[in-house]
């Protein structure tokens, strides 16, 4: 197949795309607009219930695709313009549906990072928990707008064989800041954005329910869960740096790149609700985030080409998933070792 072939371009796949929009928006309002219409605190049970859901959403879906994908593409115009014979279409097929798979498994792992980051911002600004849903509800619908401009510019970039370079090496620098660089502390009052909204709306000291804003004496403030929200939304847009071209890596299809990313997403509320009390006991798991980077870097620039133009999928997903395991289960079984001091010794007297 040529390289430069696009399986699912939008011209064509612009009512696949409209339908799929279409769906999150429901799925977005049937979630706020019934199901956690009544500020609540999220428990364990409800957040390890949704979080199958989502998964086993996107399950459905990448079984659906691939079917999908075995009868339209033996029979696409292009591709038998192209030579492409109906068993090389449907192996097109399979590996479009392992693309998908590969792709939210990656996506979902780097949403780890999201979760260590909300962890932080929520104590910082004392939110409740039964407020948190609804600030990371909108967060994720403005992380599902900037995701999507984001693969969009990443989609049109692609074209140029010297942007796979950039992204790669990006990738792989990624990687290895987060293996070796020491952590940074998160001070959310030193952010230049966070500084000015200060400056351009006045910020109520303290809570007012679950009321981004408020009208007093004819003056419009933002309360702290706005500022809450706004630094949220920068943390996606700094991670959307990273998991997109990751993502791009693994697949040149937009619309793969769009669905995984979305799914991945829609999940991650539930995720948080069910690791925030835990993510302490996952320290190895940043390294196993960081190898992954690395490789789907190393894909970009180097493996793809040796493996004459296509690293296989099946690899790429049998490695990011043993990375990602591998740092799980050392996490849960490597006693952790709190650093100790020197005990004093009295002078004699």
């Amino acid at each position: 197949m040529p390289s430069s072939l696009i399986l699912f371009p939008f011209a064509d796949y612009w009512w696949f795309y409209g339908l799929f929009t279409l769906f999150v928006i429901g799925m977005l309002a049937l979630d706020l607009g019934v199901l956690h219409r009544e500020a609540h605190v999220v428990g364990f049970k409800e957040a390890l219930g949704w979080s199958i859901f989502w998964i086993s959403l996107a399950l459905l879906f990448c079984v659906g695709f691939w079917q999908y994908a075995q009868w339209k593409l033996p029979q696409d115009p292009r591709l038998l313009a192209a030579g492409i014979t109906a068993t090389q279409a449907a192996a097109l097929a399979d590996q479009s549906a392992l693309e998908f798979l590969t792709g939210f498994v990656v996506e979902k792992s780097l949403s780890v990072d999201n979760i260590f980051i909300f962890v932080v911002v929520f104590s910082y600004f004392a939110i409740p928990p039964k407020y948190q849903h609804r600030v990371l509800f909108y967060g994720i619908l403005g992380a599902l707008v900037f995701r999507a401009i984001f693969i969009a510019l990443g989609a049109a970039l692609m074209q140029f064989h010297w942007v796979i370079w950039v992204f790669g090496g990006f990738l792989i620098l990624t990687g290895l800041k987060i293996l070796f660089a020491p952590e940074k502390q998160i001070d959310p009052s030193r952010n230049p954005v966070i500084r000015l909204l200060k400056r351009m709306l006045p910020i109520t000291p303290e809570l007012e329910g679950q009321k981004f804003f408020i009208k007093r004496n004819g003056v419009l403030y933002g309360t702290p869960l706005l500022v809450c929200l706004v630094f949220i939304e920068i943390t996606d847009i700094i991670f959307a740096v990273d998991s997109v071209p990751a993502i791009f890596a693994l697949t040149k299809e937009p619309l793969i790149v769009f669905t995984s990313n979305v799914f991945a997403i829609l999940g991650l509320r539930a995720l948080f609700f069910l690791l925030a009390g835990v993510m302490d006991k996952f320290r190895y798991l940043k390294y196993g985030l960081g190898l992954i980077l690395v490789f789907v870097g190393l894909k970009m620039v180097w493996l793809n080409e040796a493996f004459g133009g296509k690293f296989p999928v099946t690899w790429s997903l049998g490695i990011i998933g043993g990375l990602l395991t591998a740092s799980i289960v050392a996490s849960l079984v490597i006693p952790h070792r709190p650093a100790t001091t020197p005990a004093k010794h009295e002078p004699p007297r």
